[in-house]
């Protein structure tokens, strides 16, 4: 028997979000139902052309043919007065797995929003529509004091940091998040099933707060399709490196996985490294480093890191990423960020924090023995890869480095506040300690530009 109350919503129409088609069997019995699902999962939040552009990303399993964003100041909900449609309308993602599982890709873009401004808004489509949720925009200039959480390699499974991070970011603590690659592990995995468990996980930050991504080694799978199609960043509509610019800082991201997976070709690095070199100069002009004082990059590789397990990471072999592709060391990016004076460098992938001294071709570059942070004389490096998943912590060595200021391989993940255009202050929370801070400190500079 079909259940009376599916058949009554197809009766009467009122079944919007998952409707079915009913087939009968070989004795002419109505039994298996084709289910259609049109109702809006895995919402999430980017910064588009400037921070006032507001881009809405979600998902459905079937096709509605529009993608509708509905939105007003922030209110109870009862009055979503605004609405933007996309032209484009929602775009079929495949997943490169076996079953070539397909979903339904929507984006909409709230332009021109106003600054420091509390809005609501829901997603979907007159098939359905996802919950009511909010966020905040920020100011459209350099002179206030965003704060942001930073972290890498999360992971569906043991998501050590996720339930800190729902909380805080619900309670309006941060301004955005930086998560620096390694998402779901794997996003592919089951046909693109576990991408979808991940996205919903974190949609209870990232629908809420603009959730800006690079590509960890993770993601590599199918020429890194499914990052590409689930995430839309700023920029060269590619999501693989990008820039924009929040109160005071400059921030720049970027993809290590193009020194490494030349399966894919050449073409992504030197188009990227290009493009580093073009981003970086204009960043570095004294009248844009006057406006944005900080220049703080993130990508998923480290350039250093203590411990022995990593093969191209252990102090011993110099590191594709900063010195370039072997023998003919080609698009190294420690030259480059030391010449364009970037002040901080986020990464992950080692799935402990550290906190570098001040460095530039491994010596130590501090301000002073007193205060080495205060007008460093190279960038700092911080490794932020303990938000969880589930791979093993990774061990430290017995004998640390000497550019190894401090270092924990507790589950955590990074704050960063921008004060003013000189001080940025830096915090590490253990989830293994129930949200205490066991590393924090200042980074003060009177001027900024190329430490060359």
């Amino acid at each position: 028997m079909v259940n009376l109350t599916l058949l009554l919503c197809l009766v009467l129409g009122l079944c919007f979000s998952c409707r079915a088609e009913i087939k009968p069997d070989s004795n002419n019995n109505a039994l298996d139902l084709d289910i259609v699902h049109y109702q809006p999962e895995q919402v999430h939040l980017a910064f588009g052309e400037s921070v006032l552009d507001i881009v809405v990303t979600w998902n459905t399993r079937d096709n509605t043919n529009e993608s509708i964003c509905e939105y007003s100041e922030y209110s109870d909900g009862s009055k979503l007065d605004q609405v933007v449609k996309s032209a484009q309308g929602p775009v079929r993602f495949v997943d490169g797995g076996a079953k070539k599982a397909a979903q339904f890709i929507h984006r909409v873009t709230l332009p021109q929003l106003k600054p420091d401004t509390k809005y609501s808004y829901h997603c979907g489509s007159n098939w359905g529509w996802s919950a009511i949720y909010w966020f905040h925009t920020p100011l459209n200039h350099s002179n206030w004091s965003p704060s942001f959480a930073i972290y890498g390699d999360m992971g569906v499974e043991n998501a050590a940091s996720l339930p800190a991070l729902q909380r805080e970011t619900q309670l309006g603590k941060y301004d955005a998040i930086l998560h620096v690659g390694d998402f779901a592990y794997d996003m592919c995995h089951e046909d693109g099933a576990v991408g979808d468990e991940f996205m919903r996980q974190v949609e209870t930050i990232a629908a809420y707060v603009p959730y800006m991504v690079c590509p960890g080694n993770h993601e590599e799978k199918y020429n890194f399709s499914n990052y590409r199609a689930r995430f839309n960043m700023p920029g060269n509509g590619d999501s693989l490196w990008y820039s924009f610019n929040m109160g005071p800082i400059h921030f720049v991201s970027f993809s290590t996985e193009v020194y490494y997976f030349f399966n894919y070709g050449m073409k992504l690095l030197t188009k990227q490294f290009a493009w580093l070199e073009r981003d970086l100069a204009e960043a570095n002009l004294p009248e844009n480093r006057a406006k944005r004082p900080w220049i703080i990059t993130y990508g998923h590789r480290p350039m250093y890191c203590s411990d022995d397990k990593e093969y191209d990471c252990n102090g011993q072999l110099e590191t594709y990423i900063r010195q370039g592709l072997p023998t003919l060391k080609w698009f190294g990016l420690e030259d480059l960020f030391y010449k364009h004076g970037v002040d901080v460098e986020f990464f992950a992938h080692e799935h402990f924090y550290t906190r570098l001294w001040p460095i530039y071709d491994f010596k130590v570059y501090n301000g002073s023995a007193e205060a080495p942070y205060t007008n460093p004389k190279a960038p700092i490096q911080i490794i932020t890869g303990s938000a969880g998943c589930n791979e093993n912590r990774e061990p430290f060595s017995k004998v640390l480095p000497e550019w190894n200021a401090f270092h924990s391989n507790d589950y955590g993940y990074t704050r960063l506040k921008a004060h003013n255009a000189t001080h940025l202050y830096f915090e590490q929370v253990s989830d293994d300690k129930d949200g205490k801070i066991v590393d924090s400190f200042w980074v003060i500079k009177d001027k900024h530009g190329a430490y060359m």
